[in-house]
């Protein structure tokens, strides 16, 4: 039974109210059967959630065996539901990078060319004819992204600058109806800026929105980018904002189960460091303090930030999507807002 109260707002300038929680699926295909998506899209739709995210690269960790998998059990739900028009879709072309070479026969960028090869893909796989936001994944540059903190030189940086016939091409898919709106995803303050100048400056649509990783461990999105978002009417759309799961606390208590992702996976190992682990151990007392789930209570943190309009949550079970979806129905008070930021100023980004 749905006991929470699902809250909207409008996603930046696009004119759609959406929900302030997305349906994140990157595991469905790896981490969960099909079966298993189904199962968390219509309880999400019973939530009151009307959008859902996606990728081209997922499931993740993304392999040649299962790239695509996700979009397919998406288009499959929508297909089978006849939901399309009640979802505000979202989905990604990945950029270029060792963990993507087997996708698209590594022919990775953003050119023209490259982004409708993409974008047929992502439309064929997801079963619909238009998507509500199509995202750039990760930028083609040297960049901070993905816990990289910061960029000390570009000599060796052979990216030329696309950035105008990025632009011009999702005019292009605008004007053909097969997107409505596109974003960015893992970009840096530099690079939403100058994409923001070309397209006022030549008359192209804007970004409406920035899907990068924020959380109680990871706060260098506000350095920046929180910012322009306010200022420019841009939708922060967060994603990872339990830390991998390290925020549920689960791993504290030795309560994860074996296939738990960061044991899984040891590329997310950003938010396995000590100081990640101390903070955590901080955060854990604070919600413990103040009666609140520690799950709740970093989901909250998130959910009200002035810059963020929807954060993304993804879960491996119906337990964990009950859980992350009743976030909602929690508001924190100032002085839990205190203690939180005393801990960031002991453990500043310790996983950014």
């Amino acid at each position: 039974m749905i006991t929470s109260t699902m809250r909207y707002n409008q996603f930046g300038t696009t004119g759609y109210n959406i929900s302030k929680i997305t349906l994140g699926t990157m595991t469905w295909g790896e981490q969960n059967t099909a079966e298993e998506g189904y199962e968390q899209m219509d309880y999400a739709i019973e939530a009151g959630i009307n959008a859902f995210d996606t990728a081209e690269l997922y499931s993740v960790p993304s392999r040649a065996e299962t790239q695509g998998s996700t979009e397919r059990i998406v288009g499959q739900w929508l297909q089978k539901t006849g939901m399309r028009d009640r979802i505000f879709l979202a989905t990604k072309i990945a950029g270029p990078g060792k963990m993507a070479r087997h996708i698209r026969g590594g022919d990775l960028g953003f050119s023209r060319r490259q982004i409708n090869d993409a974008i047929k893909l992502n439309l064929d796989r997801l079963q619909t004819n238009y998507l509500d936001l199509y995202q750039l994944h990760w930028p083609a540059r040297s960049a901070n992204f993905f816990g990289k903190r910061g960029v000390q030189s570009i000599k060796n940086d052979r990216w030329e600058d696309d950035f105008l016939e990025i632009l011009e091409t999702m005019a292009e898919l605008i004007k053909a109806g097969k997107i409505k709106h596109w974003g960015l995803s893992n970009e840096t303050p530099w690079g939403v800026m100058r994409l923001l100048h070309l397209a006022d400056v030549h008359g192209l649509p804007r970004p409406v929105s920035i899907q990068n990783p924020y959380s109680l461990l990871s706060r260098g999105f506000e350095v920046g980018l929180s910012e322009v978002c306010l200022r420019e009417n841009i939708a922060g759309f967060p994603y990872s904002p339990l830390g991998m799961g390290r925020l549920t606390g689960k791993y504290l208590n030795k309560t994860e189960r074996e296939d738990a992702r960061l044991h899984q996976f040891p590329q997310f190992s950003r938010y396995n460091g000590d100081n990640s682990l101390h903070a955590t151990e901080e955060y854990a007392a604070i919600a413990k303090k103040h009666g609140l789930n520690l799950t709740q209570m970093a989901l909250a943190f998130v959910n009200d930030r002035d810059f963020t309009q929807s954060t993304i949550i993804g879960a491996t079970s119906m337990a964990q999507l009950r859980e992350n979806v009743e976030s909602i129905d929690v508001r924190l008070s100032e002085e839990v807002m205190e203690e939180l930021e005393g801990v960031q100023g002991r453990y500043p980004d310790p996983a950014v």
